[in-house]
């Protein structure tokens, strides 16, 4: 194929009727809503579901919400600040947001066996949401997360969000855990001081030394029997019953016949002493109209973005592990739509943030889960628990709840990246540091925002260190026939570069570096594009400059081998009449068939 066949192709008098601007958008309208929003759920209804089936999922189901039980009780306490003004007591506000997360999740969602519910990822931001604008301000931030969500995956940006770098993900979690190990760090040691905890992390530590010796001994050895209990159980072999379910209800059973009567005369809080009788109200909640101060919208937006990708990047890379471990293949844009759905609606219910939960989700495959049911029959379990177990939920330990907690942030923390610094490349460490302190001493607002910086120059850096500028002589053997320039004669006024890679941002200031030791402008200049598969802006600007530069000196800039993309956008810039269109050849051999055109006549007297 010619390239000036290609010019006419992808000129206007060279398109089809077939592929005119008409018949692509009929194209695009044509297309099923099922291409963006696929539910596994409903693929039940399309393959046998068997009662085999039924049983593991149940199975699997009640036990994850046994698992999530404790969780998310933790997750509420956690991310609600004492004295906070919210319609149910904090744990509630946990629990409720995992029945109604975990349920539209799974019938809605793109992954067969992906458990939704609250997170420890939100902690950090929903505590930072809440001391500034409020518990409206958290309603209303997370309504908004949830339209950036559906937004995002009708966008099809779901499998954009794989892409942002292990470093910056990798600092983010090891930060979050480092966040909530410090947060949950006075109810562990069972600290009582007056005023309230700093949020800042520094500001927090000192708080703590300080504070050090107000510590209860009973409330920290009952912490240290639920994390001890935690630990051990799986490894004694006992995998069926969740270990922290049975570490929750040792703890409890402990406090009620050790400290029958008085609670508080041993300095034990639990969920009845701080949160009241009905801890957890038994009932589903009612639907709320949520009071939003619309004033807040513009300054809620950037604490609602930091929700959004948070929440779709941990639910993204819950569903890749899910896929791992269940064999399966899950569907990112539905995925990231039943988030949005979910986070939509759980505010109208006094619900927190909530996404995919990579330990429940990988607890429901290891009980063997076959389908979305196992999601649903853990949402219903814990709707169980409260309409039949709520007024029990108040002999609790608190310090129980935050030992659930401090074992979640433990295993959620990558430590192990952290001891492999030396080794990284020196970009990938800066990068992981970088986010990684951000999240801990500044907020995950922030941490996000920069995050996301530091993640495009990171790309930028691998994209230009990938393309590579090499001028081009007559031993070169890296090419196909047509392209070879072993043995080939390139006249003495030719110049040949090669780009090799993707001609973008970070690689344009190559090609001009190059050109730029060069000490006396030859008379034609060869690019061989041939291994460029794509170009942007700023190349096209270098490219410019370039043949600027060699047209003032009455030189040629000829390119060769250009492929689909590149051309395209030298069409749409205007820029195939700067050069001229027979300046634009299909390969090598056309291109110095070209630059021999080009060069004067030899003075046969000489």
């Amino acid at each position: 194929m010619s390239v000036e066949w290609a010019i006419a192709r992808l000129g206007k008098k060279g398109r089809s009727a077939a592929s005119g601007p008409a018949e692509t958008m009929n194209k695009f309208l044509r297309k099923p809503m099922r291409s963006v929003f696929r539910p596994r759920f409903l693929a039940l209804f399309r393959q046998p579901y068997r009662i085999n089936d039924l049983a593991a999922d149940s199975t699997a189901g009640v036990t994850v919400g046994l698992i999530a039980l404790p969780l998310a009780l933790a997750l509420g306490i956690a991310s609600i600040p004492a004295g906070t003004s919210t319609p149910y007591p904090a744990p509630a506000l946990g629990l409720f947001t995992a029945i109604i997360a975990g349920f539209l999740i799974s019938s809605l969602g793109g992954s067969r066996v992906q458990i939704g519910g609250p997170t420890a990822a939100f902690i950090p931001v929903v505590l930072l949401i809440i001391e500034k604008h409020g518990y409206g301000g958290l309603i209303a931030a997370t309504i908004i997360a949830g339209i950036l969500q559906i937004g995002m995956g009708l966008a099809r940006m779901g499998n954009l969000i794989k892409f942002i770098p292990w470093p910056v993900t990798s600092g983010f979690t090891t930060g979050i855990a480092v966040s909530i190990i410090a947060t949950g760090a006075p109810d562990l040691l069972g600290i009582h001081a007056a005023g309230p905890v700093p949020r800042e992390f520094l500001a927090k530590v000192q708080w703590l030394f300080e504070n050090l010796y107000r510590s209860n001994l009973a409330s920290l050895l009952l912490a240290l029997l639920v994390i001890a209990i935690i630990y051990l159980w799986p490894r004694l072999g006992f995998k069926r019953i969740p270990g922290s379910i049975v570490a929750m209800l040792a703890a409890t059973i402990l406090l009620y016949l050790f400290v029958p009567f008085d609670h508080e005369r041993f300095g034990i809080a639990t969920l009845a002493s701080k949160f009241g009788a009905q801890a957890i109200p038994q009932g589903f909640p009612p639907f709320r109209w949520p009071i939003v101060d619309w004033a807040q919208i513009r300054d809620l937006l950037q604490p609602a973005m930091a929700i959004a990708l948070l929440g779709a990047i941990e639910s993204l890379l819950s569903a890749v592990v899910a896929d791992g471990l269940a064999g399966d293949r899950h569907d990112s844009n539905t995925e990231l739509i039943a988030q949005g759905i979910s986070n939509l609606i759980c505010p109208f219910f006094g619900g927190l943030p909530a996404t995919g939960a990579i330990a429940r989700t990988s607890a429901n495959i290891n009980n063997g889960a076959k389908s979305p049911i196992a999601g649903i029959v853990h949402s219903l379990t814990l709707l169980a628990i409260v309409l039949v177990f709520a007024g029990s939920a108040g002999n609790v330990p608190i310090s129980a709840m935050s030992a659930v907690l401090f074992m979640v942030a433990l295993r959620m923390g990558e430590w192990h990246e952290l001891t492999r610094l030396r080794v990284m490349p020196r970009s990938d460490a800066a990068v992981l540091v970088a986010t990684f302190a951000l999240t801990v001493i500044f907020d995950l607002v922030i941490a996000v925002e920069l995050g996301m910086v530091l993640a495009a120059i990171l790309f930028i850096k691998r994209v230009s260190e990938t393309t590579e500028v090499s001028r081009v002589t007559g031993d070169d053997v890296l090419e196909s026939p047509e392209q070879l320039a072993q043995g080939k004669e390139i006249p003495e006024n030719v110049l040949v570069y090669r780009i090799f890679g993707p001609f973008l941002f970070g690689a344009a200031e190559k090609m001009s570096d190059a050109l730029e030791r060069v000490d006396q402008l030859p008379r034609v200049l060869i690019l061989r594009l041939h291994l460029v598969t794509a170009m942007d802006a700023t190349a096209l600007n270098a490219l410019e400059s370039i043949i600027e530069r060699f047209q003032q000196h009455g030189s040629t800039v000829v390119l060769s081998g250009l492929h689909r993309q590149p051309l395209e956008m030298l069409r749409k810039a205007g820029f195939i009449d700067v050069i001229g269109r027979e300046n634009l050849c299909a390969h090598f051999d056309a291109a110095l068939s070209r630059a021999k055109a080009l060069l004067p006549a030899p003075d046969l007297y000489d």
